[in-house]
């Protein structure tokens, strides 16, 4: 997961921030809502440090009412509201299972919005319009705010599960939202982003080997012992469905060609939930992250995918492999919830995340997992710098999430970028010792393969063999096919603190 400049942004101002913080104290008794006394962003951006260092996590509830409706109107002035029936107990384990249409849940929401309108004095027809986006299956809403008494009251309130200024991290650096810029620029909100053109460096016979009919096998696939795995099982019947930045419309390999030569009887289907995006990838990181899983073992020199005869639901739910804005994290919620209620999916990988947790996609990823999707979440890419700032990523450290990062040849080495900790379950290799080589992928167009690294790759492969695995034993429950790659993985039966279970041998993992 490529996130090394917006991280290294992101912690670069944070830190310099934390050192410089009596400059700006915090007056921890009540404020007004003069402008004036709005905390500064270098304030709130050390207390974010601060928890990160001491917890590997950062949550809103770790700060108070004041931080919370700084970061608010400093940001998108967009407030994330999860609501629930006074009473209600832990919803982790139930939230699919739910009706917000039923009477109860119903009147809870409107309790919600009443105190929201009361605090943010708005009357008849303003105070209806003041949602801007609301969950179809979730109990959460997204509100226009900007006054203190409203976050006080509804973080007071025991019907709301949280209230979170969602779209902070795209604001948090300046004073300026980060203009989206196209793949080939540079911009803030296009961390992650590139062309994603051939890699013309590529050597036969040791990047790749050419197999039939005609197509190219990355080098790490005999490390994991794909080859003797595909002997068994090529991912057939297997939805797999990859959370990311869409596809590009023109790669025929991920679209009108995506059967051809071995690969074939399959489908592929293309969705977008990021509000007012089209399911093209304008970014070029969710077409590599397709490849990988799901490309053609064809006929015309492409990169052959570790599930080649698996079935592709690709979506566009972010602009970006960060999660900063409102927007990415609404469209990653949908996408997991979509992802959940779509019966032909089985597994659900997302090679991007942020360092703020959101209680929207928390919800959503329990809900996909309470519907018995198997998930894979990248651990975390940044550089090597700064890798030793931030364990494992939100979401990945989720429990309902198999974390996954890379490693080198060395097979106990995390890549130069590669994040580790305790929640990683599993690794892949993905860089070569020496040259640092990264596995092969699908470019934006045409059949010469590129290349990509990072915790995305290794995620995304991840997902490719457990998909190899469920196409064996299709009968098996989520639990059972971790429980078989878990086994078939270097470190088993002990894992290891920052490396889990290991990297898969996906032949064993598919058995005989």
């Amino acid at each position: 997961m490529r996130i090394s400049y917006l991280l290294a942004a992101c912690l670069l101002i944070v830190a310099s921030s934390s050192c410089n913080r009596q400059e700006t104290p915090l007056n921890p008794g009540s404020a007004g809502e003069n402008p004036n006394e709005v905390i500064p962003k270098s304030a709130i951006n050390a207390l974010v440090n601060e928890q990160l260092r001491l917890n590997d996590r950062f949550n809103w509830k770790m700060v108070g009412d004041k931080v919370a409706w700084s970061a608010l109107v400093q940001g998108d002035s967009i407030l994330a509201v999860g609501y629930q029936p006074a009473g209600t107990g832990n919803l982790d384990e139930m939230i699919d299972k739910i009706d917000i249409r039923s009477q109860s849940w119903q009147a809870a929401r409107q309790t919600v919005l009443n105190l929201i309108a009361e605090n943010e004095k708005v009357t008849g027809a303003n105070a209806k319009n003041i949602i801007t986006y609301e969950a179809s299956r979730l109990p959460v809403f997204y509100v226009k705010a900007s006054r203190l008494a409203t976050v006080k009251a509804l973080r007071a309130s025991g019907m709301v599960r949280y209230a979170e200024p969602s779209g902070y991290g795209k604001y948090m650096n300046d004073g300026q939202a980060a203009k989206r810029s196209p793949a080939t620029e540079s911009g803030g909100l296009s961390f992650g982003c590139d062309a994603n053109l051939p890699n013309t460096s590529l050597v036969a016979g040791t990047d790749y080997i050419n197999i039939t009919p005609g197509a190219k096998q990355s080098w790490n696939y005999a490390l994991h012992s794909i080859p003797q795995a595909w002997t068994k099982s090529t991912g057939s019947n297997v939805k797999v469905m990859v959370i990311d930045t869409g596809t590009s419309p023109d790669q025929a390999n991920l679209g009108s060609s995506f059967n051809q030569g071995a690969s074939t009887g399959r489908t592929v289907e293309k969705g977008v939930t990021y509000p007012g995006g089209t399911p093209a990838d304008v970014c070029g990181h969710g077409t590599k992250m397709a490849g990988v899983v799901a490309a053609p073992r064809g006929v015309n020199g492409n990169s052959a995918g570790i599930a080649y005869n698996c079935n592709l639901l690709a979506v566009h739910a972010a602009e970006n492999v960060v999660l900063l804005s409102s927007e990415s994290l609404q469209g990653v919620a949908d996408a997991y919830v979509q992802g959940g209620d779509n019966a032909s999916v089985k597994i659900i990988s997302m090679s991007m995340g942020t360092i703020f947790e959101s209680g929207q996609v928390t919800d959503a990823v329990n809900y996909a997992n309470n519907k018995g999707k198997l998930l894979f979440c990248a651990a975390g890419t940044t550089n090597s710098f700064f890798g030793g700032l931030l364990g494992v990523i939100y979401p990945a450290y989720l429990p309902a999430v198999q974390a996954v990062t890379g490693v080198t040849e060395s097979i106990t080495t995390p890549c130069e970028n590669c994040h580790t900790g305790s929640q990683v379950a599993f690794t892949i290799i993905m860089e070569k010792n020496g040259n640092r080589r990264n596995p092969l992928t699908t470019t934006a167009t045409g059949d010469a393969p590129s290349t990509v690294g990072g915790s995305s790759v290794a995620t995304a492969s991840a997902a490719g063999i457990a998909a190899l695995v469920w196409s064996k034993y299709p009968s098996y429950p989520k639990d059972s096919i971790v429980a078989r790659m878990k086994r078939a993985s270097s470190n088993y039966p002990n894992r290891d603190s920052k490396l889990g279970w290991g990297y898969v041998n996906a032949a064993v993992a598919v058995g005989n």
